[in-house]
């Protein structure tokens, strides 16, 4: 076994290893459901990108369901590694890869079985479904496959090894972007093609990431321990809680988005198929900015975990700040991008009428005018989680979503009509901001007085 360099290596360049691979995966992740709007909006239309859309729902359970175990699992390895038990955190990785797995066979039989409801719950209308449920239907079989690949992926950077977790979702990308065209296009196999393609794509990173199970460098594996222990899988459940909750409020909102958009868009010339198209083209250009900024936050994890571990509270700060700074330059770029750009960005994923692109337009300038800052919360949440709170974490996760922007979506548009569900996005996004730089504030100002303490005695 290795010595690990998180709590030595100098922290600019921890995260320059860890997050920048760790921006490459999670931005695979965002590709996977991009590269399929394009070409569906290529080759069916716009009615076939609201189809994915709202099957979209699908694809954020099932990484709320990989983080639950993903990050909670990482978390705990990376806290015992600072705290110096290698057989501890072994007992949680093995732990939390049997969790993936039985996890994500009961996601896929509770999906297919239910399959039919939830695409109406998630506000599919009459020309939309017959596609949506072709697509998800499909694209539901792999989702066992992506809940132990993203969980791996948390294992795998923990172990220190960011490149190959990478690597797995690189892989799988372009195993899906070369058979999306062929599929749609050469074999025209329409929206089955892409759902095919993006199945494919998931069980080639998952044979990858399991190939893993053999390599680990600072965790000591032993073959009769992969079994599920009830108190376990809760701390695991309790540490992953934060990054969870995101995904699920995510997806609630989504429910809440699309629903209220088809309602008030009816009462508009734009109909109830054109807001839902759009929305969902906004949330997933919006989606490349999000992994960018998950990529960072999962990058900095292990480093601010094994560092809280080991009690070198100045690196921890230095962490946190540091990740602050990089999404703050990300989320700049795409604030420029989104305010100058919208009909440039939208054109990619087909064409539409002039309808169709007035409301984009206005969608994407309105909804994401407070990107700049969205950022702030999700590291926030995720400070929270790989220093132990979770509680604190999660509740700092659900304050955007559940807190403030789905009752805007609910409240606003009583005023606004469908313009108030636009400005939800951007009031919610600087309300979650204020919140946590409060409580980040209060809790680094903690470990400076404990290292202070520390220091006198």
């Amino acid at each position: 076994m290795t010595e690990n360099p998180l709590g030595t290596e100098k922290i600019s360049k921890l995260l320059k290893g860890f997050a920048i691979p760790s921006i490459m995966a999670s931005l695979v992740g965002s590709l996977y459901n991009i590269v399929d709007q394009i070409f569906i909006g290529q080759g069916v239309g716009y009615l076939g990108n609201a189809a994915t859309n709202v099957s979209y729902p699908f694809s954020t359970i099932c990484l709320a369901i990989s983080l639950l175990v993903g990050i909670g699992s990482a978390s705990r390895v990376s806290l015992f590694l600072g705290n110096k038990q290698p057989k501890a955190a072994a007992k949680a990785a093995e732990n939390g890869v049997v969790l993936m797995v039985i996890l994500g066979l009961i996601y896929l039989v509770a999906g297919e079985i239910f399959l039919n409801q939830l695409l109406t719950l998630f506000g599919a209308t009459t020309d939309v479904f017959p596609y949506a449920r072709q697509y998800a239907s499909i694209t539901l079989a792999g989702m066992p496959f992506l809940i132990v690949t993203n969980g791996m992926s948390n294992l795998i950077r923990a172990d220190g090894s960011p490149r190959y977790s990478m690597t797995c979702m690189i892989a799988g990308a372009i195993v899906n972007t070369v058979l999306d065209p062929l599929f749609i296009f050469a074999f025209h196999w329409g929206i089955f093609g892409a759902a095919l393609a993006t199945v494919l794509g998931q069980i080639f990173s998952f044979s990858l990431a399991i190939r893993y199970l053999w390599h680990f460098k600072t965790i000591p594996f032993e073959k009769n321990r992969f079994h599920l222990d009830g108190r376990e899988c809760l701390k695991t459940c309790g540490m992953g809680i934060s990054s969870s909750s995101n995904q699920v409020a995510i997806t609630l909102v989504q429910i809440v988005l699309y629903n209220s958009l088809t309602y008030y868009g009816a009462q508009t010339a734009y109909g109830t198929d054109i807001p839902l198209a759009a929305c969902g083209i906004v949330m997933k250009t919006n989606a490349i900015v999000l992994a960018i900024v998950v990529g960072i936050s999962q990058g900095v994890q292990p480093i601010i975990g094994f560092n809280y571990g080991a009690k070198q509270y100045p690196r921890v700060r230095e962490a946190y700040l540091l990740a602050v700074q990089w999404n703050l330059v990300v989320s700049a770029i795409g604030f420029f991008l989104f305010q100058c750009f919208p009909q440039s960005i939208i054109s990619l994923f087909g064409d539409g009428d002039q309808l169709y692109f007035e409301f984009a337009v206005l969608f994407m300038r309105t909804y994401l005018f407070m990107v700049l800052v969205n950022g702030v919360q999700l590291l926030s949440s995720s400070f929270f989680t790989a220093i132990g709170k979770a509680l604190k974490g999660a509740l700092l996760a659900l304050t955007r979503q559940i807190f403030f922007l789905i009752p805007l979506i609910l409240l606003l548009p009583l005023r606004f009509g469908i313009m108030g569900v636009l400005l939800a996005g951007p009031v919610a996004d600087f309300s979650a901001f204020l919140l946590s730089v409060v409580l980040v504030s209060i809790e680094l100002r903690k470990q400076k007085n404990i290292t202070q303490i520390n220091s006198a005695g």
